[in-house]
């Protein structure tokens, strides 16, 4: 039996790159991030702190995770470390909050 040609060409080994690994931020390492994130999760009650369509979320520790989110982003110019900058917000709610800001970051 006859091998059929592959459809595509495929590029040798060495011309192909890994794509980088995500690194954090230097400052999401330091003690005073692990403050902040848990002033900010316990302020919330270590609930969602998101509201749609006037309700707010139900999710909350200790079935789901919580993440300390910067209302107004680091690469924005928003103050690390200011309480008052933050939010906790739930895996969900933390992800497209983030995809939105990171879109309009790019329009600009």
């Amino acid at each position: 039996m006859r091998k059929v040609a592959p459809l595509l060409k495929s590029k040798a080994r060495s011309q192909v790159l890994a794509p980088k690994p995500k690194v954090a931020d230097h400052v999401y390492r330091t003690a005073h991030y692990a403050l902040w994130r848990t002033q900010v999760v316990s302020r919330a009650g270590g609930r969602c702190q998101a509201v749609e369509q006037g309700q707010r979320c139900i999710k909350a520790e200790p079935h789901h995770r919580m993440y300390a989110d910067h209302i107004h982003e680091i690469a924005d110019g928003g103050d690390a470390f200011d309480v008052r900058n933050g939010q906790c917000l739930c895996a969900s709610h933390h992800s497209s909050k983030t995809a939105q800001a990171r879109a309009n970051r790019l329009q600009r």
